[in-house]
């Protein structure tokens, strides 16, 4: 794996998403990430089927060692400040004021380590009338205004993975990388903030210039309707999805593909603000047309005239698509204790060199003995 961060030290007092999506995301390029954790119960998202290696916990906490440390026991709040000192970058993503309760402020580690990048992550941010609320990955995306960008009127209910979670990790590994390249310059460690609901609204920024530009509040289907987006079920209850955005070109790969030339002389679907214009009815015309045939004679017609599409893969399907075969998206690493363990891998590539190579999830306090015993030989 590209190794572009060998040499810095994280630790990560982070738990469920935010802080320890952070941390994998540094992990992954190669940072050495300390995860702290509460002894015997570790981070809250372990906890499955009466064990502690869930596959939420396993999502988001690769290419990191464990060590159990208890903030109210002395020998362990020595263990925590030396490994601070040795440190480059400090995670946490607890509520406003938690993490000066359990001696993790910013003002008391920077003391021991002035060039520390301190990371601290929360929902409604470190101030305010609402810096205080629990935030979850729902609220937060109710809160930006994207929530509303994906629930269906007629169904409404929350949908899809946990995006402003995932989201606010990226954008704090983000930040700290930003602090580490002006430290390089200065010698000095920063203050990295960021709240989930800063990272949401930031993600939804394309729905807010809408709205700060034209005045023009979007909903579900104003991306879908101006980019002409379809999804469309085929013969063998299967579905395809096609994205034809503007050239003309993919329209008349479309006509030819589904046999039907004469569709823009029907002036509904003439020209590109028609058929947005009159979306519902392309709709119900592509759907009755893809009912005829099995996807993947879709899929063939449609490469064959270069038209923008793909099959709406599942989970199971996704990662045997050749593609993703060839390169090589899913990938395996060895766990001493549990055995093989398989992963989607980084999608960022240096020199053309893929990261296949993943060091599994720890178990709880993995590296116990292995961080203190560095730690009395001078280095973790």
């Amino acid at each position: 794996m590209g190794k572009v961060l060998d040499g810095i030290r994280v630790i990560e007092q982070g738990t469920f998403i935010t802080g320890p999506a952070a941390g994998m995301l540094l992990a992954d390029l190669g940072a050495d990430v300390i995860k702290v954790e509460q002894p015997g119960t570790g981070d809250p998202f372990r906890a499955f089927k009466g064990g502690l290696y869930s596959p939420h916990y396993q999502t988001y906490n690769r290419n990191k060692r464990s060590i159990e440390l208890d903030a109210r026991d002395p020998d362990d709040a020595q263990v925590f400040d030396a490994l601070i000192q040795d440190a480059d970058v400090y995670i946490q993503n607890f509520r406003p004021g938690t993490a000066e309760r359990l001696g993790a402020g910013e003002a008391r580690l920077r003391e021991l380590n002035p060039r520390l990048v301190y990371c601290a992550i929360s929902g409604f941010g470190q101030t305010g009338p609402a810096a205080g609320r629990p935030a979850y990955d729902t609220v937060a995306q109710a809160a930006s205004g994207f929530l509303n960008l994906l629930v269906n009127p007629a169904n409404p209910r929350v949908v899809g993975p946990a995006i402003a979670d995932s989201l606010t990790g990226f954008y704090a590994a983000y930040g700290i990388l930003g602090a580490l390249v002006e430290r390089a310059r200065t010698g000095q460690g920063r203050r990295v903030e960021v709240s989930m609901l800063e990272a949401m609204c930031h993600f939804n920024l394309d729905a807010f210039t809408h709205f700060l530009s034209e005045g023009e509040v979007m909903g579900p289907y104003s991306r879908p309707s101006v980019s002409q987006s379809y999804t469309l079920r085929c013969a063998d209850d299967k579905w395809i999805a096609l994205h034809m955005s503007s050239p003309e070109k993919f329209w008349r790969g479309l006509a030819e593909a589904i046999e039907q030339p004469g569709i823009f002389d029907d002036a509904r679907f003439a020209t590109r603000e028609s058929r947005i214009a009159h979306q519902e009815q392309l709709i119900e015309l592509l759907g009755g047309v893809f009912a005829m045939r099995p996807r993947a004679a879709w899929c063939v017609r449609l490469q064959e005239r270069d038209v923008p599409h793909a099959p709406m893969y599942d989970t199971q399907e996704a990662l045997q698509d050749p593609q993703a075969r060839h390169l090589q998206i899913e990938i395996e690493g060895v766990h001493p204790q549990r055995g093989p363990w398989k992963t989607v891998r980084s999608p960022v590539t240096f020199d053309g060199q893929r990261p296949t190579q993943v060091r599994p999830p720890p178990v709880l306090g993995e590296h116990n003995d292995e961080i203190r015993a560095a730690l009395r030989n001078g280095r973790a």
